[in-house]
């Protein structure tokens, strides 16, 4: 624990509860705050983040941390951020813009890949080059549509400008950032941090180069790592590597607090909805409040707490209200404690509600927490809410981020706003001090009143839809780009040309990708380790339980093949999967359940999983999967609720089932385009076999519509009833088929569970029997939905897992993105991403691209990357940049519990250690000549199936293309 003699010692604390000691120590020079969390883990993090607080929505922070990673003093070269990527074997690598701080993350379980990363990545952010043609990519710039014809249309490109039209067409953003404006009138978040496309535009390079100079600074950055590294070693690479070149900055960058309204604020503003689609019932209402300082681990468990009271599930009483009130259809998406700010925030609203029932629905709203603020809550469900904080607590996480990431970026919020970063880590002693105060029966009750019921600070906002509004935005965009056009003289329209010619040969610069370091094949570990698991015969069924540290938790599931379904309980299968946990049960009506399940454990799902044979494509598998989670000491009642909820699930609540359908549909169509290059892949694939097409049909576009169908046929109650009808006979058919069942937790409690397991009781024999009847076709489509970018996909039919060519089409994929897609669809098109990936589990190969400007030329783009593959001579460095890429995602770790589960539906699917181990080792054998060869085999015009998601506006483009337009939302 001694640090670097640059560093000194600042204090330490041992949160027993995650199995970590976190140590806190600062630069002596220049202030610069190291916070390492020592664990006994090998996949070691870092991170280093700056506090950005921008002062405008031109997004200067955001284009700035992707101008940074475009080239440093050690490493000029003009994209050592995505040369890195493939150089590398990191389980995560990537840089976060956020509302008050900009982070640059990554991670490695191998130590010269650890130290080839931080050496790149603190050159990058404390010396970065800024070139100024950077900036015009990754930013904004003026272009002709015509490159070279001055006499074309002026036309804005960028790749945050596009980001941003994307990300900026989801409804639930544009609400979000509407609320911020109005919640915050004086302190940054007023702005979008992320920059509004409007307003990016008006951001200079020189605008940039001044806030890079005040921000990233070591004075205003915040280093933390976890694993098991010791701090001193971190240190003196930052010492050595960076910090000994500064001395301390005399400027300090926070956010204050916010000032506060003496009054309630109500306002209304309005978001796009697409032409096509039915206006009625559109309109958004919610109501926030800001609740204080976010950097009190005190402050902030109580407002979760109450959060959770009002919140937690369909039996919380304002949960409750918003999911059953017939003023809108659904909840919010931004229902909920926002804990990331330096000010708490709550949010509670409805969608598909009309504007003149705002005055109602906040009164009511009003009127419930009132009467919370008198009466308070039960005891028992403070202590479920406090049960559920416990459960967040102590799961071990790591299968989307890494663990150790995730325990940095919960305490990147205090150590931003120079609070106790330490604390917000250790909950449990103010968990027991809430233990405490929730038995005095006017504690939740009296912070009801405090934090919202006299809070004056609370805004109102109505979001009403306008089908009119994306198309004066977009003329205003094209009035602004003719005015400055006709501004420009003839060296003004030259310098433009000129910079697009400067740009254009600049993406195609050829770097010596040698200057970076790297690791190699070599450095590949020789085999991955799969957890072990221990194979049991209960009475009631297989057991395969996995011992493995989960930090006191319990994981179980039962799992049985999908039976034979007809094509309308096919149809409603996932919403039957979705609701089979939030019906009543028994004598219990669904509110008595959900009370039920927050008391035992942290989440129950139905859910299902298919997959192609290992051998052939055309075979369709697949699994139903009823899975929970507990404390360890609740794994009885847990197993006792999953029997009961299997065998007496009540599908009579058809006012229910009318709201869970709704809310499913309200979450699905706001996910679209934050999701659109993988429904556009799903479209795509969707008639090459069964598996593909039951993707599409169940969780893809089709999915959707079919959805939209089904909740539109609501107002007939014979149509609920059929619904439900649906329902029983499918689980009827779950009843009947034979079960397995896995088990994960710690080694000396598996006897103890396995009895517990018992409790759930096996009816059926049947085998499985799922089929689907299908008919390969030619897929040509663009989706039209409610966006302003594009989501363009080309897929063709390869081959499975077991098949000798599916390696090098995996490692194809990584090829053609390194060598071609990255540079022609995202650093010359301007789309956000794109790329290629090859699925063996429905054998396809991919092409993608993601917030995307363009069409045409992105799908052109497509095919000539396979010719640049055949045409130009390519060297095996290459290869094994690709081969690395393939290998770190095999490799990649995830949280104990998660590695078992992989490995279990992994065996259950055919997928055994010995298929992946022979796959693995066909990865790392791929050579230029098999990539060639698959490609030349598979990838052929003819195979070709293409779908794009679009906006209206880009349904003309499509069908141009020969693309049969599929209108997603219902007509007017």
């Amino acid at each position: 624990m001694t640090p670097h003699n640059a560093f000194e010692f600042v204090r330490k604390a041992q949160i027993e509860s995650l199995g970590v000691d976190v140590e806190e120590y600062r630069h002596k020079v220049t202030g610069a705050q190291h916070l390492h969390i020592a664990a006994d883990n090998d996949e070691n993090v870092f991170l280093v983040a700056l506090r950005t607080v921008p002062s405008d929505s031109t997004g200067v922070a955001h284009i700035l941390e992707h101008t940074a990673l475009c080239g440093s003093e050690k490493y000029p070269v003009r994209d050592p951020f995505f040369m890195m990527i493939r150089r590398s074997l990191n389980t995560f690598m990537n840089a976060f813009t956020s509302s008050d701080w900009t982070a640059y993350p990554f991670a490695s379980q191998n130590r010269k890949d650890f130290d080839n990363l931080l050496d790149v990545y603190l050159d990058a952010v404390f010396f970065s080059r800024l070139d100024e043609l950077d900036f015009a990519q990754e930013g904004h710039r003026l272009e002709f549509a015509e490159t070279d014809n001055p006499d074309s249309e002026l036309k804005y490109k960028g790749v945050v400008f596009n980001e941003m039209k994307g990300a900026m067409s989801s409804v639930a953003s544009q609400l979000w950032h509407t609320l911020c404006k109005y919640l915050f009138p004086t302190t940054t978040y007023h702005h979008n941090s992320g920059g509004d496309p409007e307003s990016i535009v008006d951001l200079t390079y020189e605008q940039l180069v001044h806030f890079y100079r005040t921000h990233y600074h070591p004075s205003n950055a915040i280093f933390m790592t976890f694993g098991d590294i010791p701090a001193a070693e971190h240190q003196q690479a930052f010492e050595e590597r960076a910090l000994h070149r500064f001395e301390r900055l005399d400027k300090t960058i926070s956010v204050g607090l916010e000032k506060r309204y003496q009054a309630p604020v109500s306002v209304q503003e309005a978001y796009p909805l697409g032409e096509h689609e039915d206006s009625e019932e559109k309109t958004h209402i919610v109501l926030g409040w800001l609740l204080g300082d976010g950097t009190s681990l005190e402050n902030t468990l109580t407002a979760h707490l109450l959060s959770g009271v009002l919140l937690d599930n369909s039996a919380s009483p304002l949960q409750h209200y918003l999911e059953t009130t017939p003023l809108g259809t659904a909840p919010s998406p931004l229902c909920g404690l926002d804990d990331s700010q330096r000010e708490l925030l709550f949010v509670c609203g409805i969608e598909g509600s009309e504007r003149d029932r705002a005055d109602q629905f906040e009164q009511e709203v009003l009127a419930l927490l009132g009467k919370i603020a008198r009466e308070g809550v039960p005891y028992e469900q403070l202590e479920a809410s406090l049960h559920q904080l416990e459960l967040q607590q102590r799961e071990v996480g790591g299968d989307s981020y890494p663990y150790g990431l995730q325990l940095i970026l919960t305490a990147l919020t205090g150590a931003t706003h120079r609070g106790d970063a330490i604390g917000l880590l250790n909950i449990d002693p103010v968990l027991a001090d809430l233990r405490e105060k929730i038995k005095d029966p006017t504690f939740i009750a009296q912070k009801a009143r405090e934090l919202l019921v006299d809070n004056q600070h609370r805004v109102r906002l109505v979001m009403v839809p306008d089908k009119q509004i994306a198309q004066r935005k977009e003329d205003a965009e094209a009035a602004q780009l003719a005015q400055i056009k006709g501004t420009l003289d003839d060296a003004q329209k030259e310098q433009i040309i000129e910079r697009a010619r400067a740009l254009a040969e600049r993406q195609q610069q050829v770097d010596d990708p040698e200057i970076l370091p790297k690791v190699g094949v070599e450095d590949v570990r020789p085999e991955t380790h799969d957890p072990e698991a221990e194979n049991v015969e209960l009475p009631n069924g297989k057991l395969a339980r996995y011992p493995t540290g989960t930090n006191g938790l319990v994981y179980q599931q039962m799992v049985c093949a999908l039976p034979d379904l007809t094509e309308r309980e096919r149809q409603l299968f996932p919403f039957y999967s979705a609701a089979l946990t939030e019906l009543g049960v028994g004598s219990k009506d669904y509110l008595a359940v959900q009370h039920w399940q927050a008391a035992v454990c942290g989440g129950l799902h139905g859910f299902s999983t298919t997959r192609g044979g290992v051998t052939d494509t055309s075979e369709i598998l697949g699994n139903f999967i009823f899975s929970g989670k507990a404390l360890g000491s609740n794994q009885t009642a847990l197993s006792e609720l999953m029997d009961a909820t299997l065998h007496d699930v009540r599908f009579d609540e058809l006012p229910r089932i009318r709201e869970l359908l709704l809310q499913t549909l309200a979450g699905r169509e706001q996910s679209v385009v934050g999701n659109g290059h993988a429904l556009a892949m799903a479209a795509a694939c969707a008639g090459m076999n069964s598996v593909a097409a039951l993707g599409h049909e169940s969780g893809g576009l089709k999915g959707l519509k079919n959805l939209k169908q089904i909740v539109a046929g609501l107002t007939e109650q014979k149509n609920l009833e059929d619904i439900a009808a649906t329902y029983q006979s499918i689980h009827n058919k779950i009843l009947g088929a034979k079960r397995q069942f896995l088990l994960i937790g710690e080694q000396e409690k598996l006897d103890e569970y396995s009895r517990s397991l018992e409790k759930i009781r096996a009816d059926g024999s049947n085998e499985g029997g799922f089929n689907l009847s299908f008919e390969p076709r030619t897929v040509n489509e663009v989706w039209v939905a409610n966006s302003q970018v594009n989501f363009c996909s080309r897929a063709y039919a390869t081959v499975p897992m077991s098949h000798p060519d599916a390696a090098p089409l995996a490692v194809l994929a990584g090829f053609l993105r390194n060598g071609y897609l990255h540079r022609t669809i995202r650093e010359q098109g301007g789309a956000y991403g794109g790329g290629a990936s090859h699925d063996s589990n429905i054998g396809a190969f991919r092409f993608y691209s993601y917030r995307d400007p363009r069409m045409a030329e992105t799908l052109a783009d497509f095919d000539a990357s396979l010719e640049w593959l055949q045409e130009t001579k390519h060297n095996e460095s290459q290869v094994e940049e690709a081969i690395l890429g393939v290998i770190g995602g095999i490799d990649k770790p995830g949280s104990p519990a998660g590695e078992a589960k992989r490995h279990f539906h992994s065996e259950l699917f055919g997928r055994t250690h010995a298929l992946r181990t022979e796959f693995r080792s066909r990865v790392i054998g791929t050579t230029v000549e098999d990539l060639q060869r698959v490609a030349k085999t598979y990838l052929q015009p003819e195979r070709a199936n293409t779908a794009v998601v679009t906006g209206t506006a880009g349904r003309s483009a499509g069908e141009v293309l020969g693309l049969a337009p599929q209108v997603l939302a219902l007509q007017d």
